[in-house]
């Protein structure tokens, strides 16, 4: 059974109680500033292996290893570079994951069999300071079922997971709204494997513009955690159309006697052709903000059970990378079986 602290902040008393059961081998889910986190004993292969179970999640899908600071790096890589120093030093605690060779004492439940391992400090308070408590890595996907949209409240847990999550620790909402950026230092050239809150304009201030590699789904890397085709999907059916095509679209589907839906991003259709009379929700034009509220926009949206949601595409520019990346996933991973 779980137990809500008072909210933005997990108090003492809950911190500890969080350590004992995750020393015991429990499952407990915490706040993280990207979304909520479900952590398990990252050393305890009978944890590791229940995080799979509950998530329902592959076991070839590795795991991200969270710590207290670049010091506790040094018990999962066997390696950490002068570059991957550079990048902790002016990005942990925050919402980036390096990815780096692994040890060899390391479970390879949580590296999907891969010989490395995904590293990173989070910097919400409630996050760190169970780490610090609980003196060790924490294994911790997204606290939601496999392949769904992640969660960015406390409740949000609740609503997908119930009663399998021994403990949730509230935190309030999440800062960023999107995962952390994954970053592979195994070449010699860092390489973003999955774009996230980390935006590329900050990895490019401290490594250069041309310091890091993006953008290229072809060139052989190790498996991280969401980057599969189909991912981050609402229940609800969703497509990703330029404001020209999501009309047409709307009004096709209409004609079939669909209950349909519009996002779009906050601003004047002054000069534009008119949306179909259907029901229009919005969100924030800029990037970060849009983010921030985007999964908790989807989850409310599936609450209304529409037959389809029309997304109107956001511009195609690298502060929205990570955006696009995750409305593509969640097109691609809604129920496609519904599509007309």
């Amino acid at each position: 059974m779980t137990r809500k602290a008072k909210r933005g902040l997990s108090a003492p008393f809950l911190i500890n109680q969080a350590v004992d059961r995750l020393r015991a081998g429990g499952v407990v889910a915490f706040p993280t500033e990207t979304v909520y986190g479900l952590g398990a004993d990252a050393r305890n292969e009978t944890a590791i292996k229940r995080v799979f179970e509950v998530k329902r999640r592959p076991a070839d899908h590795p795991l991200i290893v969270h710590v207290a600071d670049e010091a506790q790096a040094e018990d999962w890589a066997a390696e950490i570079s002068e570059t991957a120093r550079r990048l902790m030093a002016h990005f942990w605690p925050g919402p980036l994951t390096l990815v780096l060779p692994a040890r060899g004492d390391v479970p390879r439940a949580i590296t999907g069999g891969q010989d490395s391992v995904a590293l990173r400090v989070p910097s919400h308070p409630v996050a760190l300071a169970l780490l610090n408590a609980f003196d060790g890595g924490l294994a911790a996907p997204s606290a939601n079922r496999f392949g769904a949209v992640s969660p960015t409240e406390a409740w949000h847990v609740r609503a997908s997971l119930g009663g399998q999550v021994d403990l949730v620790l509230d935190g309030g909402p999440c800062r960023y709204g999107l995962e952390s950026t994954i970053v592979s230092l195994l070449d010699e050239r860092p390489r973003v494997l999955r774009p996230g809150a980390l935006p590329l304009a900050a990895l490019r201030q401290v490594l250069g513009e041309e310091g890091v590699e993006y953008g290229d789904p072809s060139a052989p890397s190790p498996r991280v955690p969401g980057t599969l085709p189909g991912h981050y999907a609402p229940v609800t059916p969703l497509e990703v159309h330029a404001l020209e095509n999501l009309i047409p679209r709307a009004e096709a589907l209409l004609a079939q006697g669909l209950r349909v839906a519009v996002l779009r991003g906050n601003r004047s259709l002054r000069g534009k052709p008119t949306l179909p009379p259907l029901p229009q929700f919005l969100l924030p034009t800029r990037p970060e903000e849009y983010a921030r509220c985007l999964y908790g926009r989807l989850r409310e949206l599936d609450r209304f059970a529409f037959d389809r949601l029309l997304v109107e595409a956001p511009p195609d520019e690298d502060v929205w990378w990570a955006v696009n990346d995750r409305l593509t996933r969640a097109s691609a991973g809604s129920r496609r079986e519904a599509r007309p």
